[in-house]
């Protein structure tokens, strides 16, 4: 990972475009600093805004359906109505089991404006963790679309809640016009909303900043999921600061989603910098690298939502001679990484890359405002980036009990103070809530927010995102940085995906390091790999183990189970999988056999 120093001339170069942009920075800083949470406003506050000022404007575009504003609006009231009818209120909250598609907006929104918030089930969850997930907010109903109907029934007498039409079904088509059948115990949604009245609502009781909007999960990539409430506030803070100040976002924008709506990036991020600029959405069920940029010119998108493993998927497509050949200039997301950050701009003509740091329970958000290289922008949040005891995730403490701040340029903890304008809305459990708060910090009574993420402090208040915490591991007595195994290991070229993590050796301290890598057309030379690693890394971080395979499994969010791939460690599976070491006495890496791996699991081989 780059360590460049941002200087006073990258800055300086930055600032005539900054000045072209200041009206959109001027009203994103309004709605970034909004901070009071009786305000009568919610996400259909924009809307309905849109509504009245874009009505013939495209809103969605999802397959070959077009809704305009006027369109969306109407229609998201009729769900506003309809809960409203049922006994719904402010603070009743109801589960949303959906994949992308513009139902599941028009349900979030019209719940949203009459203040109930949504749940954003993970769609790639089953069984007792999407009982867990549902059992932690207790809905008062659920959507269930007909893609999801086999995974939902396989749990619904456990999960159903009491009471008439709790159980809600919209089924896999244009439901505006096409109801479908509901299934026995299910109410048709679409054909109950069909009748009701498409004016907005102004409910007695509105919904306030401050109210949930909708709650989002955590990928539990590391134990069950935890329920993230997030508020109306972080709709209008997400828009102000990455669809106005980041992206400058107009009506003329179209932004191209295929990221799940049950994640903050594609709802908080994509849509509301949608709805900022009244821009259109381009709404995917799924990613496709094939079709991308023939999307891109279908829809005529602007802008991109993404994370890093879609650019690195677009980038192992064969380049041709179209590859410049289309509207797409910015986009915003994170998880690019260093390595490739140029490469993607180069090849592909994008102007501006709004990475961005954030997470949906935290209090904490940094953008990408400048349009700099290899970083996650900068913040006006108060944070702090603090030393952590070797090998663990817990921060040093000085003998006076206070927290010790990291010097410039190295990697700290970043912390997020929390007080009045930047609270921390943590999660359902109160437990939860209290481990991700570190108190006492620098003065008593104190409460900062513990991202769990290393970041790097590299100029003008920009950060360079570092590792998460869980992904450092400690051998032979030092650090390693995964993210920065990961990073090395893309600059020898050749793989389509990385992975790295620690294992576990018997009769070994710490854990040494294994990568799971995807060759991108040929077996890659492994003994040039080794030379390569040992010209760039210390000893102690150049992986002990490799797997080859063929495809790295992922969540719905595309992030890697590293979990599972610990679990497997060196032994090859039923998959075909080749795994190597660099075993004592050898030089480079060999092929692991039945003999070889069963003496490592004895404990016989001394890495």
């Amino acid at each position: 990972m780059t360590t460049d120093q941002i200087k006073a001339t990258d800055v300086i170069r930055k600032v005539p475009g900054l000045i072209r942009k200041a009206p959109y920075m001027a009203r994103g800083l309004y709605y970034y600093s909004m901070s009071d949470d009786e305000k009568a406003q919610s996400i259909g506050t924009f809307v309905e805004r849109n509504a009245r000022r874009h009505s013939e404007n495209a809103a969605i575009h999802y397959g070959e359906q077009t809704l305009t504003w006027h369109q969306f609006n109407q229609w998201a009231n009729q769900y506003a109505h309809w809960f409203r009818s049922q006994g719904l209120k402010r603070g009743d909250t109801i589960g949303v089991l959906l994949e992308n598609r513009p139902e599941l907006l028009a349900v979030v929104t019209g719940a949203g404006k009459m203040g109930i918030a949504c749940a954003m089930l993970n769609t790639s969850q089953k069984g007792d963790v999407l009982v867990h997930s549902i059992g932690l907010v207790e809905p008062e109903k659920v959507v269930v679309g007909e893609e999801l109907l086999d995974t939902f029934e396989a749990i619904r007498d456990r999960v159903t809640p009491e009471g008439d039409n709790t159980l809600l079904y919209l089924a896999d088509r244009d439901t505006r016009s096409d109801f479908g059948d509901a299934p026995e115990g299910y109410t048709n949604l679409a054909e109950a909303i069909s009748t009701v009245d498409t004016l907005d609502p102004a409910p007695k009781d509105p919904p306030r900043l401050g109210d949930t909007a909708v709650y989002i999960y955590t990928s539990g990539t590391t134990g069950l999921p935890k329920a993230a409430p997030s508020s109306h506030r972080k709709f209008f803070k997400a828009s102000g600061s990455f669809g106005l100040m980041a992206l400058n976002m107009t009506p003329d924008d179209v932004l191209y989603c295929s990221l799940p709506f049950y994640h903050g990036t594609a709802l908080l991020v994509c849509w509301g910098s949608v709805l900022s600029g009244a821009s259109s959405l381009v709404m995917k069920r799924r990613f496709s690298a094939s079709r991308f940029w023939d999307d891109v010119r279908y829809y005529g998108a602007t802008t991109f939502g993404y994370v890093g493993e879609l650019c690195r998927y677009l980038l192992n497509q064969p380049a041709t001679s179209q590859d410049r050949n289309h509207p797409l200039r910015k986009m915003i997301g994170n998880g690019l990484r260093p390595s490739i950050w140029n490469e993607f701009k180069e090849r592909f003509g994008i102007e501006q890359v709004a990475e961005f740091y954030a997470s949906s329970e935290g209090n904490i958000g940094f953008t990408n405002v400048f349009n700099l290289d290899c970083t996650v922008g900068m913040s006006t949040a108060p944070y702090k980036l603090v030393k952590v005891k070797e090998g663990t995730k817990e921060p040093i403490r000085d003998n006076q009990s206070k927290l010790q701040e990291v010097a410039k340029g190295e990697p700290g903890l970043l912390i997020g103070e929390i007080n009045q304008k930047w609270n921390f809305e943590g999660y359902t459990r109160r437990e939860d809530t209290e481990k991700s708060i570190i108190r006492d910090a620098f003065k008593k009574g104190d409460a900062w927010f513990n991202t769990g993420d290393m970041m790097r402090d590299i100029g003008w208040r920009h950060l360079q995102f570092v590792d998460r915490m869980g992904d450092t591991f400690r051998w032979k007595g030092e650090n390693v940085s995964t993210n920065e195994v990961e990073n090395i290991i893309d600059g020898f070229g050749g793989f389509e995906d990385i992975v790295v993590y620690g294992v576990a050796i018997p009769g070994h301290d710490g854990k040494a390091g294994m990568a799971t890598l995807v060759p991108r057309d040929q077996a890659p030379d492994l003994d040039a790999l080794h030379r390569y690693l040992k010209d760039n890394l210390p000893p102690y971080a150049v992986p002990v183990f490799l797997r080859l395979t063929e495809a790295i499994e992922t969540t719905g969010t595309f992030k890697y189970k590293k979990n599972d791939l610990q679990k497997q460690a060196w032994h090859p599976g039923d998959e075909g999988d080749q795994v190597f070491a660099l075993l004592p006495g050898g030089n480079g890496y060999q092929e692991l056999d039945k003999a070889t791996v069963a003496a490592i699991d004895r404990g016989e081989i001394a890495f």
